[in-house]
């Protein structure tokens, strides 16, 4: 190849050189490929900017990673780039076109990037029209015949490809579409004479048709060897069967008998047989068959689990009330219910199944794992968030490969005892699919009439559920289904009051953390003033489990300070825990001093415990449109345009004119806008925002109100009684306006927060107005 350097001539034309690995581009050949290396995302960006056109050839040495024009075969082809798009990996896709023919003359330049002086090659031969034409049809024959041996193209695109007039194009197209091999391909490009292109398209066809009906006869050939394999086992099946009648032969059968003696008195009768009859098909068959290995493995199963292994529970109500005590500092409802219903089990094997129901971090596992504790039970732990394969439940079919029990026998064979404590986890988060509905599943396990003969479709035989004690848990019982809840005793877990939260740092969360990490309470000392900036400062949730991760960061920055610095002990301070902290994230709530006019403050029930909510109100002079910002959920909505009717209902009685609504904009916000909201309770604080706004009457500051409202001005009962008036004792709230019908529920609130504010009932909405609004 000619590569001296040499100024272009006026019919020869310059163009970015881009080599292509494993890849030949020929005329009328649209392409698209990923280009990497930099030099040849050079070359394409540079041909892209100026008229789109770069010089593809292909790569004769494909190992190298910066080829030089000595590395490029001489003749390649000039396409037309018409997209490029640079991937997230920094790669670039390109989507090219070929063009022409054409030769490297001369390499004008090699960085940043190959650029080479080409000159164009026609489409010149000096054969016959008759032999073109008798060549034209040799080729489109053998493409035909090749198609039909290979099967890899389709009967549409040789039809398309027999199709080209053009002999020219023609060859080109089969090239690129039935030739493999990388040097054929070049060798058609580089032909330049038509009918020399023809010819060696002619052969390479043959030699590609003679190769493919090969490949044909040899897969013949084995298929015909795997017929005969398969033949050959039968007869092994045979001459197995034969040794076995002359007494030659031992199986596995034995031992699994031996086995099957010894835990037959154990087993229902149902599970008798089916294990008997499995021994019997295993001894019938060849041990080395894969049926062999799935009989074994169902075997395994009957023969391990604990049919009728009870722990038979030694339950003293006293020792049960310390455990619990021990373990749990508040909860003081939920400790009187577990104890009624550990009282219920001593004389009733047949124990109820109980959901405990609360927010996050609030000590649902380690109650269930106390359960446990106190009845002297195994623990087995399932957790079924994000289930939703009732396989997982109920076990696999036996004729699956790969099959096994679900997760209730799993369990059964992991405790080893047939009355173990059962955690169903997150049972709220099970998910329905297309491959079943997991809750479904459980109904069988959950109802006490049936579970005494549930049937998991791997061993296919009934195992009795009914002395397994399951407790669930869950966040919320709103997405339990319906069904699966009526077969569950609820139980409601409070969020924690402070002084709680207080009790479980100082008796369980600090004293772990500090072992955890090597400390006593010598090395690190910690006054509950300090334990109380650590909960009010940097958490805002019902349970515990933020604030046990801020502890142990404490322990973790604590225990460099005393080997860094040759400490013997460190003093938790407000200054240090700051410095170990950061800043306090939240600042406590400041409740105004002064009235002020359309800011009322409601009351609000989240998943993590409950909080104060701030409605805004504003009048403004329009055409009585109602705007409602703050992500407020379609009920929290319906209650606003319900006060809104109500006040227009009863104009005269707040002296407001009959039309204000068609003057007057009203803009209700609430604020913490990303915080999606929702619900019936904040209708009495709408309806005084509302009020106040329209009238001028001031709010009090130091008043939190709850409850919805009707049309009639009736305030009906809600939800969250005791987590509200907390988040209102919290903030520091005087007054609390609770609906009347909810008085009943104070009897959940501690001592301490109710003899420290005044708390009202509301029969109408006029007493949330008259109470809230100055006159």
């Amino acid at each position: 190849m000619p590569r001296m350097k040499k100024q272009a001539k006026s019919d020869h034309i310059v163009l970015p050189v881009l080599p292509l690995r494993g890849m030949t581009v020929f005329p009328s050949m649209v392409v698209h490929f990923d280009v990497g290396r930099d030099q040849s995302i050079a070359a394409l960006e540079d041909g892209f900017a100026a008229d789109q056109k770069v010089f593809f050839v292909t790569q004769a040495n494909q190992q190298e990673m910066a080829p030089t024009g000595k590395d490029c075969c001489d003749i390649g082809t000039i396409a037309l780039v018409k997209q490029v798009v640079r991937m997230p990996d920094q790669t670039v896709r390109v989507l090219a076109e070929g063009i022409q023919r054409a030769k490297i003359e001369s390499v004008v330049q090699e960085e940043p990037f190959l650029k080479a002086e080409l000159s164009r090659i026609g489409n010149a031969t000096a054969a016959a029209e008759e032999e073109l034409i008798a060549l034209g049809r040799v080729v489109r024959t053998l493409l035909k015949e090749f198609a039909e041996e290979c099967g890899r193209i389709s009967a549409d695109a040789v039809q398309a490809m027999c199709g080209i007039e053009d002999l020219t194009q023609l060859a080109d197209v089969i090239a690129a579409n039935a030739v493999v091999g990388l040097n054929e391909r070049q060798r058609i490009l580089e032909a330049t004479d038509v009918a020399e292109r023809l010819n060696a398209l002619s052969e390479i066809l043959v030699h590609e048709k003679n190769i493919a009906s090969l490949e044909k006869s040899l897969q013949a050939r084995i298929h015909g060897q795997m017929e005969k394999s398969h033949r050959d086992a039968y007869l092994r099946e045979q001459m197995f069967a034969i040794r076995k009648e002359l007494g030659d032969s031992d199986t596995d059968g034995v031992n699994y008998r031996e086995k099957f003696a010894m835990r037959e008195k154990a087993m229902p009768e149902e599970a008798r047989e089916k294990t008997a009859r499995e021994i019997s098909r295993l001894q019938r068959i060849n041990p080395d068959s894969p049926e062999a290995y799935t009989i074994e493995n169902r075997l395994e199963w009957l023969l391990e689990l604990p049919w009728s292994t009870y722990l038979e529970p030694d339950i003293a109500i006293p020792d049960a009330r310390r455990v619990l005590e021990e373990d749990h500092d508040g909860l003081m409802d939920v400790k009187k219910r577990l104890l009624e219903f550990l009282a219920v089990s001593k004389l009733n094997p047949k124990s109820p199944i109980i959901c405990l129901v609360g927010p996050p971090g609030v000590g649902k596992t380690s109650i269930a794992q106390s359960v446990a504790r106190a009845l002297k039970r195994q623990y087995v732990r399932i957790s079924l968030g994000g289930v939703r394969d009732e396989a997982e439940i109920r076990g696999h079919r036996s004729t699956y490969i790969g099959a096994l029990p679900g997760s209730l026998i799993n369990g059964i064979r992991r405790a080893k005892t047939a009355n173990p404590v059962f955690l169903l986890d997150e049972i709220d988060k099970l998910c329905a699919s297309n491959q079943g509905d997991p809750a479904a599943a459980l109904l069988e396990a959950l109802d006490p009439e049936q579970n005494k003969a549930f049937r998991d479709h791997y061993l296919d035989v009934p195992f009795d559920l009914s002395r397994v004690l399951f407790i669930a848990t869950a966040n919320t019982a709103d997405t339990i289904p319906r069904p699966l809840m009526d077969r569950m005793e609820i139980i409601e877990i409070p969020s924690y009051t402070n002084l709680e939260k207080l009790n479980i740092v100082r008796n369980h969360l600090l004293p772990k953390q500090r072992a955890a990490h090597g400390l006593t309470d010598k090395t690190m000392r910690m006054s509950d003033e300090s334990i109380m900036l650590v909960i009010d400062g940097y958490t805002r949730e019902a349970g515990v489990r933020e604030l046990e991760r801020h502890l142990a960061a404490l322990c973790r920055k604590t225990a460099v300070e005393l080997l860094e610095n040759d400490k013997r002990s460190l003093t938790m301070t407000d200054k240090r825990i700051t410095e170990f902290l950061g800043p306090v994230k939240y600042a406590p709530d400041v409740v105004e001093k002064e009235p002020l006019c359309g800011v009322v403050n409601g009351l609000a029930y989240t998943t993590v415990g409950g909080s104060t909510l701030t409605i805004e109100c504003a009048a403004l002079p329009g055409s009585g449109k109602l705007d409602l910002t703050g992500s407020l959920g379609d009920v929290m909505q319906e209650s606003a345009r319900a006060a809104l009717s109500f006040i227009r209902a009863n104009a005269d009685a707040y002296g407001l004119d009959k039309d204000f609504y068609e003057k007057l904009d009203l803009h209700v916000h609430v604020p913490e806008g990303a915080v999606p909201k929702d619900g019936p309770s904040a209708g009495v604080t709408l309806t005084c925002a509302l009020v106040s706004a329209l009238t001028g009457r001031s709010a009090r500051q130091d008043v939190a109100m709850t409850g919805e409202i009707t049309l009639r001005g009736r305030v009906l009962p809600i939800g969250g009684v005791r987590e509200k008036v907390l988040a209102a004792y919290r903030s520091g709230m005087k007054v609390v306006l609770l609906p009347e019908e909810n008085l009943k529920d104070l009897t959940e609130v501690p001592d301490q927060a109710r003899k420290a504010m005044d708390i009202r009932a509301l029969k109408t909405i006029d007493d949330a107005i008259n109470w809230t609004l100055s006159a």
